[in-house]
């Protein structure tokens, strides 16, 4: 294991009494031989990691461990406590402490090194050696690798003064869970169970991707040995993971998840007997899983295939979700749809009108009137363009609404109800109430028991027959006209909003945009601002709307940037090179590029984007600046009326971000040099607890 672990990080009679105060006593070695360049910074770390899940394992076993950016190469240090040490586990405290430090940017080689460490602790012979050890040499040199556990063995017996552990007290988890539930081959064989061994594929994955990730693999791969059974692991660690060959899991006869973070990829696992579990029960408890999977695999359980159960909307989330978690879902399907089409028809009516003049809209059709050589045609040329992508937006979030509903039955219904919105002016209000029915009369007429015989046409033409018909119903005859007074009252309201009622919407509007940066409430205000354009003559308060929304959208990646150049000592050097394209995505109006900021820091950066988002709003209402293009940033300048003080509005809203966002940083920092702030931050962070800014 290379010189990560030296005798000088070795403590083999360790007095503390608490988890805080061993790996402070561990990380003191560290910081005196240079390893660790800010111990209470590193400490907070620690403490951070081991809120989000106790590092004690059974057997004996403590691994306090994080990834700090006060680390400046990846270190070992061991403990062993004669009076055991509480790190959470449930068999009892813990006689063998390893605390491992890696530094935030470390690569896979040195990844590679640590898992390695984590595999020896799922090895009986490795630790029994540990706690027999007599001098702190020969353990340095057990765990790097240099000696093996008979030789560190050999030298405590040759010194007569080991440990004096009573080593058969305190099994390895995985030999423990070995010998509780696991099946010889001989066995299997007697039973009638078919020659070839089951076959199981395994992800472990943990928060870190350090230490429980590799020893959740080694446990599960020892207990497979032990019942006979072929386990192939893949571990989805941060040095990132290689994927199964899918010829193995094709062969594989069940599934093991044992994982702390989502399973990356996880449809190759769909179809097969699956055992769903956190890391910790694959190292405590292997023999166990594996004779869950069998059993499942006898009775016959399966997972759903890939893409074969539930809409969308489910098979993209959890089966468990409230009705309002979907409802917001079933819009966001439509929202996310529609969104491509505001912006290329957007974007061409822009250029239309900035080519061929304001009059652009009067135009012939250019089916009729197209003169190669001018400038007017080819501007009507895209002005009409642009207007036939608009003509798509309300059938797209309609039928995308129900598409989210009920999948693919739903799209007919959902975009005739769309194309009704549009044609009776019920626009967008009445095409998130035309999906949302569309969706739901296909789910109801899907929950009626049809004859076999019936059911080969049942998508094809009999759900999108009644389900059109029983939509175009009910939008023509029902509840479209009243959807439409309501639209039509919503934009004469909006069409006389002046003085302080305007810039009050322009707050408010800021605000959305920059409370979730990209998310629901940040498309909800997009797309009320774009459904005012979106028709051949909008109206100067919808365009002034649309002005409003695209400012403050570009607020909070440009603070961010202005930030990281001005006070970078309070961001760390991955949050600092993020602030370099975070200037480009905010001038090209991506709120999404603040996200990697306010996922380290949303206590801090979420807020003080707000109010900067709040600020330029209000005086893009203020300014009356106007837009008819919905996306583009600085590059459609040119087509903003009121350019300068545009300019200026946002100008204003990025330095208010910036100034809060600093000053709160700063605040900060004193905090992080004790463990009770550092663990705090770093729980409100999650894993990200690990990337603190370093000290100035």
């Amino acid at each position: 294991m290379s010189e990560m672990i030296t005798a000088d990080l070795v403590d083999l009679d360790l007095s503390a009494e608490s988890k805080e105060a061993a790996a402070r006593a561990l990380a003191e070695r560290m910081a005196a031989k240079g390893r660790v360049t800010d111990l209470d910074g590193f400490l907070a770390d620690v403490a951070a990691r081991e809120a989000q899940m106790p590092t004690g394992l059974d057997g004996g076993i403590g691994i306090p461990h994080c990834r700090s950016e006060h680390v400046t190469e990846p270190t070992l240090a061991f403990g062993r406590s004669a009076a055991g040490i509480d790190f959470g586990a449930a068999d009892g405290p813990a006689d063998l402490i390893f605390l491992i430090a890696a530094p935030a940017g470390a690569d896979d080689a040195h990844l590679t090194i640590l898992s390695s460490l984590a595999r020896q602790l799922m090895n009986a012979e490795f630790t029994d050696a540990l706690r027999e050890v007599s001098d702190p040499e020969t353990a340095a040199a057990l765990v790097r690798g240099d000696v093996t556990a008979a030789e560190a063995a050999e030298r405590a017996a040759a010194s007569g003064a080991g440990a004096g552990k009573d080593t058969a007290a305190a099994p390895t988890a995985a030999s423990a869970g070995a010998a509780a539930g696991s099946t010889a081959p001989e066995t299997l064989e007697a039973e009638g169970t078919p020659a070839r061994p089951f076959r199981i594929v395994a992800v472990t994955s943990c928060p870190t991707g350090i230490a429980h990730t590799y020893m959740a693999a080694e446990s599960l791969e020892n207990a497979g040995r032990e019942a006979g059974v072929e386990v192939t692991v893949e571990t989805q660690g941060s040095a990132g993971f290689t994927r199964l060959d899918p010829a193995v899991i094709a062969a594989a006869d069940g599934v093991v998840l044992a994982h702390d973070v989502p399973v990356r990829e996880k449809d190759r696992f769909a179809g097969k007997p699956t055992v769903d579990v956190g890391v910790k029960a694959g190292i405590n408890r292997p023999a166990e899983l594996i004779s869950e999977v069998r059993a499942k695999a006898e009775r016959g359980e399966r997972t759903a295939p890939a893409g074969a159960a539930g809409t969308p909307v489910e098979r993209a989330g959890d089966s468990t979700e409230g009705y309002g978690t979907k409802l917001r879902k079933w819009l966001m399907s439509g929202v996310s749809y529609m969104v491509p089409f505001v912006a290329a028809g957007g974007l061409l009516i822009a250029l239309g009108f900035a080519i061929g003049g304001w009059t652009v809209n009067k135009a012939p059709s250019v089916m009729d009137h197209f003169v190669w050589t001018q400038s007017d045609s080819w501007g009507a040329l895209l002005f009409q363009i642009g207007g036939m992508a608009f003509k798509f937006l309300i059938p797209v979030l309609a039928g995308y609404i129900a598409y989210g509903m009920a999948d693919r039955p739903g799209l007919v219904p959902g975009f005739v109800g769309g194309a009704i919105s549009l044609s009776i002016n019920a626009g967008f209000l009445g095409g998130l109430v035309a999906g949302l029915i569309a969706g739901g009369v296909v789910l109801a007429i899907q929950r009626v028991n049809i004859p076999a015989a019936m059911r080969g046409i049942m998508p094809v033409v009999v759900i999108p027959l009644i389900s059109s018909a029983v939509v175009g119903f009910l939008m023509f005859v029902v509840i479209g006209k009243p959807i439409a007074a309501a639209q039509k009252g919503m934009t004469d309201w909006l069409n006389g909003l002046t003085g302080t009622n305007a810039v009050l919407l322009g707050a408010l509007l800021g605000l959305m945009m920059c409370f979730d940066l990209g998310g629901p409430v940040n498309k909800v205000a997009y797309t009320f601002a774009t459904a005012g354009i979106a028709v051949a003559a909008p109206s100067d308060s919808a365009m002034k709307i649309m002005a409003a929304v695209m400012a403050a959208g570009m607020v909070p990646p440009l603070a961010m940037a202005l930030a990281t150049t001005v006070r970078g000592r309070l961001f760390t050097p991955a949050e600092r090179e993020n602030g370099k394209a975070a200037w480009v995505l905010g001038a090209s109006f991506i709120t999404e590029g603040a996200i990697p900021f306010a996922a380290a820091d949303p206590l801090r950066v979420i807020p003080s984007a707000m109010a900067g988002g709040a600020v330029t709003g209000a005086l893009s209402m203020m300014f009356g600046a106007t837009l008819r293009a919905p996306h583009g940033g600085i590059f459609v300048v040119p087509l903003i009326g009121n350019p300068f003080l545009y300019l200026v509005a946002i100008a204003a809203g990025v330095c208010v971000s910036t100034a809060l966002v600093v000053v709160l940083k700063g605040m900060r920092r004193p905090a992080q040099r004790t463990p009770a702030a550092g663990s705090a931050e770093g729980a409100a962070a999650g894993e990200k607890g690990s990337e603190q800014p370093v000290a100035a």
